[in-house]
């Protein structure tokens, strides 16, 4: 079993003192910080061809470029759907976490601003949404019902944990790709407002992990190390589904199979997970279930 790194944490007031500073000197509002005005120009992605899931295919060599770049508005329209449902997520956590703290505590105000900061994110996504001429994806009635329950469950180092799973990956995914010069200008926009205001609760979810580390029973340990596995599934499912290709007006079937066996979308999704596998690795939170789970969804090589 990895041994996790002997260092001291800040105490969690410590680490929100810090953060609360850094977004004084750096917050957005992306009512101004967009320029909601701007046309969209002709001929580039929604996404990086790079991070299109058919890219590297046999039927994405058959696309013409107008249906590649469908395709790729199609599945930024996904993505910030599932984040939108994960800050929402994340949000209750948070606000059933602030009942059991001191509200006069720099840890509460953090937690504060970090929920504003989400509030304006799917305020963000929901308004890129639309202004790329796509529509929203919804939940499925099974995964309205868990994500209503699932906060209930996010506890201690659990909360932290998939705070992790759901800003690490797409954070690591969004800087390697918002400096393309192929990607639209509203998009690029977002991506940095998002990773430049992400690094601060990653941050935080990181370091609340590691100080709750330090006291954690065995069960907790135990349930940490092998439940952050549902991550994967999740995502794949999420991700990658039949609807997006439908949108797109594609042959919906042809394209989740190639879409599931493409070796270069996996590669993508490893990557995106490197640095939270490392630093689960790290903190000997990676179980031989968890790690299954994550290596059957194609987050680990």
């Amino acid at each position: 079993m990895t041994t996790a790194p002997e260092r001291t944490a800040l105490s969690p007031d410590q680490v929100a003192t810090r953060l609360i500073s850094g977004s004084v000197r750096r917050s957005y509002e992306p009512a101004v910080a967009i320029d909601w005005d701007a046309p969209l120009v002709e001929g580039k992605y929604f996404l990086p061809k790079e991070v299109v899931s058919l890219y590297g295919t046999g039927y994405w060599e058959e696309l013409t470029e107008e249906q590649r770049i469908a395709l790729s508005r199609e599945e930024l329209a996904n993505v910030l759907s599932v984040g939108l449902w994960f800050e929402n997520i994340l949000n209750r956590g948070l606000l059933l976490q602030l009942l059991r703290e001191d509200p006069t505590s720099p840890f509460a105000h953090y937690v504060l601003t970090e929920m504003g900061d989400e509030c304006r994110h799917m305020t963000m996504f929901g308004k890129v949404i639309d202004r790329v001429g796509a529509r929203p994806y919804r939940m499925g009635r099974t995964d309205r019902f868990l994500a209503a329950a699932l906060p209930h469950f996010l506890r201690g180092s659990l909360l932290w944990v998939g705070a992790l799973i759901g800003e690490e990956i797409f954070d690591a995914q969004q800087r390697r790709i918002m400096a393309d010069p192929d990607l639209q200008p509203v998009v690029a926009q977002l991506m940095r407002i998002h990773v430049t205001e992400e690094a601060r609760h990653i941050r935080f979810a990181r370091e609340g992990v590691v100080h709750r580390m330090q006291d954690a029973t065995w069960l907790e340990r135990f349930l940490v190390r092998n439940l952050n596995g549902l991550g994967g599934p999740v995502l794949r499912r999420s991700l990658t589904h039949r609807g997006i290709y439908h949108r797109a007006g594609l042959d919906v079937e042809r394209a989740y199979r190639e879409a599931q066996a493409n070796p270069h979308h996996r590669e993508m999704a490893t990557v995106g997970f490197a640095s939270l596998a490392a630093f689960l690795e790290d903190n000997g939170l990676m179980g031989r279930l968890g790690r299954l789970m994550w290596h059957r969804s194609g987050f680990l090589a």
